[in-house]
């Protein structure tokens, strides 16, 4: 512990002490370092998901594609006329998260938008398909999924 923290120390007692801003009195041994605080796991890591709600059929959206490996279904806020999410049957949080043994599950995806986007008549003339990671990447559902987005030009990839 650093004197200075002692000497600004405000509490009662032995061994008790607080730094300014902290709540009174916090008793640790003045001997000992402190403890290290332990963090809950992000919220993003939890295994049941919006979207895995979704594949299981517990919240209504419109499907457009379910098999054994991922599941499409149209976006809830489209930013196109066309904006399908397809995403794998199982968890897979992130992008960044993605095993060699998710290959399988990986090309079903581009598969199925490629499909769909026939299907939707957006093929010929054009389409996006987008998978964003994390937060500064503007990931919203820890759920790995891609946007295929289409229906009209879509311009450039960011805002400049």
């Amino acid at each position: 512990m650093n004197p200075r923290d002692i000497e600004n120390a405000v509490g009662s007692g032995p061994g008790c002490w607080t730094r300014p801003g902290h709540l009174p009195c916090t008793t640790i041994p003045t001997h000992a370092a402190p403890v290290p605080t332990l963090q809950p796991p992000p919220t993003h890591m939890a295994q049941d998901t919006i979207f895995s709600r979704i594949v299981r059929g517990e919240i209504p959206a419109e499907i457009v594609h379910q098999d054994d490996l991922v599941t499409a279904f149209r976006d809830i806020r489209p930013l196109a006329p066309t904006h399908v999410l397809v995403v794998p049957n199982e968890v897979i949080p992130t992008l960044a998260d993605v095993s060699t043994d998710d290959e399988p599950v990986l090309g079903r995806m581009l598969r199925v938008a490629a499909d769909l986007a026939a299907q939707e008549g957006i093929a010929q003339d054009g389409y996006r398909v987008a998978i964003n990671c994390r937060d500064h990447g503007g990931q919203e559902v820890y759920h790995l999924h891609l946007h295929l987005l289409g229906g009209r030009p879509l311009g450039g990839m960011l805002g400049r």
